[in-house]
């Protein structure tokens, strides 16, 4: 049995980004609310989503403060109700709608291999949809962006859509290729221009272009971005425009508190990322909620540690799973900063990869062979901490057992979460990986067996604890990990499950679409047609990457005439 010793950051403090004076104010505004209008129909984040009507936020202060208030903290609500209309903009005002100038009804060469009218039907709607999640900021976030949580952005933005009335990250991807199967490449580009833009002001690209949001990323995947558009286009001037930025971006996953250094059995060294955000407070989107998960805790290094791994958890885009629990019954055991997750060093191999590439685009070729050495290196910590043989399935890795601070560890393999999560299979993703046929036929049928393999697609997990990263939630960007990745890989059988797959997934967002009229963010896997649940927030429709993975499906596998798209 190997054994790894971890070198690490102490494993509770660490940096905090402050926030600015009017989300601190707009979250005692979301707390007042909760005491005022109580949980029925509450969302936290529609509060700190407000804008000043009035460019003085003491002004706005003093008047909130001199509302009249019970012994418990609520407001009487006729009060409260005519403060918020009289002294904020809505939450969303700041964001102007604007159909993309590339956008036509039937795009010319439009997923040629979709032969099924009623299905191409379909596409055409979904296509439709990015009408209703285009636009641009106001001009008054450019003009005075302290009065708004919203942040200035150069170019149209693309957003999820429901609540999420902003940029995200790693949605912005999935987006991007769906936008590719809607030959709109400019709104593409103007995608990636934005998130360059937040590199360029930040250092790295935020969770989302919100004020309150910049304590922590996502999942890294401007590289692909890039890559992509680059692929479609041949546009040399986005990728030259790019580079700086993800030498910037990748530099920050790979040094202080996102890097870790392990040891391996055999004395090799090993450099791989993790989760860290860099706050310790109650997330401001989700504070009230953050504040009631604490309460079951005694001390403030305690809650801190927790709040630090709540926005942890968020910056890896699975908010919230029993991927990053110590006790997967227990939520206050998030331990997101302890862990060496697999698809997140999925995301940064990747990034290496596409850094290289882009690197001899234009000519940098000593960059590119810094990269392609770095690739070579990551690949290795792959085989050495993730991969478990017996399994088929690469494992998350746990780097301490958060009892001590100390800076080195010995760890044996079974460190490894033998829990069974859709990410086990990212790597499949990647070429390096994809490209070896009996890795992949291996890795094949452990999937087959997992229990992930649904009717309506891929589960998150294989346990059903409530929180919407897990068991029976299917979410789009892990069917297109995957089902690309098996593609891609050249094996008939591969592709074969890959295509029954990308079927079920298109079959269940058609029948949903069809029942309800809406894309939806999350799918229930286990039956067709139904949307998915769970988590802190009702579920959301609109949805930026699941019309985008939609929309990738059917470019890649088309849908035949005689290919029935009703639920079985």
């Amino acid at each position: 049995m190997s054994v790894t010793r971890a070198l690490q950051q102490p494993c509770s403090g660490g940096p905090v980004v402050p926030t600015t004076p009017l989300v601190t104010f707009l979250e005692r505004v979301q707390e007042t609310a909760l005491d005022t209008f109580g949980e029925n129909n509450y969302d936290p984040k529609l509060y700190i989503d407000f804008s000043l009507k009035f460019n003085n936020l003491s002004a706005t202060i003093d008047a909130f403060d001199k509302l009249p208030r019970s012994e418990n903290g609520s407001v009487p609500v006729p009060d409260l109700q005519e403060f918020i209309e009289k002294w904020f903009g809505g939450a969303g005002d700041d964001l102007v709608f604007a159909e993309p100038a590339d956008f036509v009804p039937e795009p010319e060469g439009f997923l040629p291999k979709v032969v099924n009218p009623e299905v191409r039907a379909w596409a055409l709607e979904v296509h439709s949809l990015w009408k209703n999640l285009c636009g641009k900021v106001s001009g008054s976030v450019i003009d005075r962006p302290d009065m708004h949580t919203l942040l200035p952005l150069p170019e149209p933005v693309v957003i999820p859509g429901s609540r999420f009335r902003e940029v995200y990250y790693w949605d912005s991807y999935w987006v991007i290729r769906g936008l590719l199967a809607s030959k709109m490449h400019e709104t593409a580009k103007s995608i990636v221009t934005n998130l360059i833009s937040l590199v360029e002001t930040y250092g790295y690209v935020l969770n989302g272009a919100r004020a309150y949001y910049t304590n922590r990323s996502q999942p890294p995947l401007l590289s692909a971005m890039v890559h992509a558009i680059y692929n479609r286009t041949g546009d040399m001037e986005l990728v030259k425009k790019a580079l700086p930025a993800l030498l910037k971006e990748y530099q920050v996953w790979n040094s202080g508190i996102h890097k870790v250094s392990i040891e391996d059995g055999e004395a090799n060294n090993h450099i791989l990322s993790r989760y860290y955000a860099m706050w310790n407070k109650p997330r401001p989107e989700s504070s009230t909620i953050d504040k009631a998960h604490a309460s079951k805790l005694t001390s403030d290094s305690e809650k801190e540690q927790l709040y630090r791994e709540l926005a942890s958890s968020a910056e890896s885009g699975w908010d919230f799973s029993t991927r990053w629990m110590r006790n997967i019954s227990d939520f206050t055991t998030l331990s997101t900063t302890s862990i060496l997750p697999v698809d997140l060093n999925v995301f940064v191999l990747r990034m290496e990869l596409d850094i290289a590439f882009l690197a001899k685009v234009v000519g940098d070729n000593a960059t590119s062979e810094r990269f392609l050495v770095a690739s070579t290196a990551r690949k290795q910590a792959f085989n050495s901490i993730f991969w478990n043989e017996e399994k088929g399935q690469w494992l998350d890795y746990w780097i301490n057992n958060g009892t001590t601070c100390e800076e080195s560890h010995t760890w044996q393999v079974w460190n490894q979460n033998h829990n069974v999560y859709a990410s086990n299979y990212a790597p499949l993703w990647i070429d390096l990986f994809n490209s070896d046929t009996s890795l992949v036929e291996k890795v094949r049928q452990s999937l087959q067996s997992s229990g992930l393999v649904c009717a309506a697609g891929i589960a998150t997990s294989t346990i059903n604890s409530g929180e919407q990263w897990d068991f029976p939630n299917g979410w789009a960007p892990l069917q297109h990990m995957i089902v690309e990745g098996l593609v891609r890989s050249g094996s008939q059988e591969a592709r074969s499950m890959a295509h029954d797959i990308a079927v079920r997934w298109i079959r269940t967002n058609y029948a949903a679409y069809k029942e309800t009229g809406a894309m939806h963010e999350k799918y229930d896997v286990e039956k067709c047609g139904a949307s998915g649940g769970g988590g802190e927030y009702k579920p959301q429709t609109g949805f930026g990457w699941s019309n985008g993975v939609v929309l990738a499906f059917l470019e890649e596998f088309g849908w035949p005439q005689d290919l029935k798209i009703d639920c079985p």
